[in-house]
């Protein structure tokens, strides 16, 4: 005995609606997990961290310039800030060391930002190699030794420049807010490119010269975190209150 099915044209058409509400339903999901997992890792690998589970990292990237600096570290001392992370690159602390000192006398932590400030995925291994140590070299000479962080200079990464990191001893640092102060958009733009950090967030914020509204940023920065409840707290901190998961980078 033959058995039809005899579906009419409405109810196809309500059946492939359902099936792509749901395909796109399980496509959010999977890529809101993504956007909350704190770390990028290889297969089996190195790990660069880019989030923790609580509290809040302040980080300060310094390529390059003579006149930003300070002004931002007058800044957080007036806001009696004690925590915060300083990338510095090994070209810029050898040429400010006293700079790179009250940094280190007022408490703050310091990461390497390199030494050249190159991209590191378009370098051939050795020469990553050979500008994580001149960096290491050059700090070492500032008497400043236990470094364990490294921020690619211009925030990309690969396998590669993971696995060479972990070989010198260094976990990679991103970050997961950026307040894009860099470009200059305007201290309310760069309080509002913060304003959405939340527990466990690293924001990328900038200390070289091209950074020229940021210092005047911070209290308005400040004054959010704050409203939030938030704790400042080192990059170091931050890894270590609590665990992280990985995904997968090719």
């Amino acid at each position: 005995m033959n058995i039809f099915f005899v579906l009419d044209g409405k109810s196809v058409k309500q059946i492939f609606l359902v099936v792509i509400a749901a395909f796109f339903t399980a496509m959010f999901l999977f890529m809101s997990n993504l956007s909350l997992s704190p770390v990028f890792s290889t297969k089996d690998g190195p790990k660069a961290v880019y989030r923790g589970e609580k509290d809040i990292a302040l980080t300060f990237n310094i390529g390059w310039g003579d006149e930003k600096a300070e002004p931002i570290l007058d800044a957080l001392k007036k806001e009696n800030v004690k925590s915060a992370t300083f990338f510095l690159a090994g070209s810029w602390a050898e040429r400010h060391p006293d700079i790179v000192n009250r940094i280190v006398k007022e408490g703050f932590e310091i990461g390497i930002l390199g030494y050249a400030y190159e991209d590191y995925t378009e370098l051939e291994d050795v020469n990553i190699g050979k500008d994580i140590a001149k960096a290491k070299e050059a700090f070492s000479k500032l008497n400043i030794k236990e470094i364990k962080l490294l921020r690619a200079p211009t925030g990309h990464f690969d396998e590669r420049s993971l696995k060479i990191a972990e070989r010198y001893g260094y976990t990679v640092v991103h970050w997961s807010v950026d307040s894009k102060d860099w470009t200059n958009p305007g201290v309310n733009q760069i309080i509002t490119n913060v304003k959405k950090a939340d527990k466990g967030d690293i924001v990328l914020l900038h200390a070289s010269d091209s950074a020229k509204q940021t210092a005047k940023a911070v209290p308005g920065i400040l004054h959010e975190l704050q409203n939030k409840g938030l704790k400042l707290v080192t990059v170091s901190e931050l890894i270590a209150n609590g665990e992280v998961e990985s995904k997968e980078i090719k």
